[in-house]
């Protein structure tokens, strides 16, 4: 299968080795990755703070990025749900209706990468590798909006090396939220210690998620701790063998690939 790669502007600015990982996973298992490169935000940003209208546009680019694509996928639930419950909707209010088709269609091709990997190509076991003691954090868009289920632990659980702990309050918010983190910063950092209570709780490793945003949160409030506890993003689990070079190290060639956007394969 050609699949093309929804690298996310975070993702890409942030951690492009996520990206990477991604797109070093779906090869191992067969298929053609592609990212194009005219990909940009979602507009979810613009969404979630209230400038629906400057949204239009954001929505117009990413459909044409990504227009006849047979398959996107994307290590974000967040942004996938907003594909799928915002872009066709604020598309559809500002009275282009020929867009929100082309979106409402496209997001029935757009997929989160622990839905891809089990509903689509039906698979739990990837051939992964990661001898570490783990936890995982439910991120709230891919637990309430995609529902994405025990997915991702399906995937976990199958990971030669791994142990897998529970994460006590699992489905409870890290407190990141976007803009949330910002405008209520007092409550997030509340939130943000419970969650760190949690983790801590586990004696894990590393705390992964399938999203980078709530990592980059839960992970900076761990580096202040000075833990000892990291976070590592699922797709980078998934993508680590024991012949494998980690994705981690991979930030030079990812950054190269996705931020620059030079050439369609991955």
């Amino acid at each position: 299968m050609r699949v093309a790669l929804f690298a996310t502007c975070l993702v890409d600015t942030m951690v492009p080795q996520v990206a990477w990982a991604t797109a070093a996973l779906l090869e191992r298992l067969g298929h053609e990755v592609v990212v194009p490169p005219g990909q940009a935000c979602c507009g979810q940003l613009h969404v979630n703070t209230g400038y629906r209208r400057e949204a239009v546009p954001v929505v117009a680019n990413h459909v044409r990025a990504f227009a006849g694509a047979e398959a996107i996928v994307a290590p974000s639930g967040s942004c996938v749900a907003s594909v799928h419950h915002q872009q066709a909707a604020v598309a559809r209010r500002a009275g282009e209706r020929a867009l929100a088709d082309e979106a409402a269609a496209l997001a029935g091709r757009t997929y989160e990468l622990s839905q891809f990997l089990v509903d689509v190509l039906g698979v739990t076991d990837v051939g992964a590798y990661y001898p570490h003691r783990v936890t995982y954090h439910p991120t709230c868009h891919a637990l309430r909006l995609l529902r994405v289920g025990d997915r991702p632990l399906r995937l976990l659980r199958a990971v030669r090396g791994l142990e897998l702990v529970e994460l006590p309050g699992a489905d409870q918010c890290c407190g990141f939220g976007g803009t949330f983190a910002v405008k209520n910063a007092d409550t997030s950092t509340a939130m943000l210690a419970d969650k760190m209570s949690n983790v801590f709780a586990t004696h894990a490793e590393v705390c992964t998620a399938g999203d980078a945003s709530c990592l980059l949160h839960i992970g900076g409030g761990l580096s202040r701790l000075r833990s000892g506890t990291r976070t590592v993003h699922l797709a980078e689990i998934l993508a680590a063998t024991e012949s494998a070079v980690p994705p981690r190290r991979a930030t030079r060639r990812a950054t190269r690939v996705f931020a620059t956007g030079r050439g369609e394969r991955a």
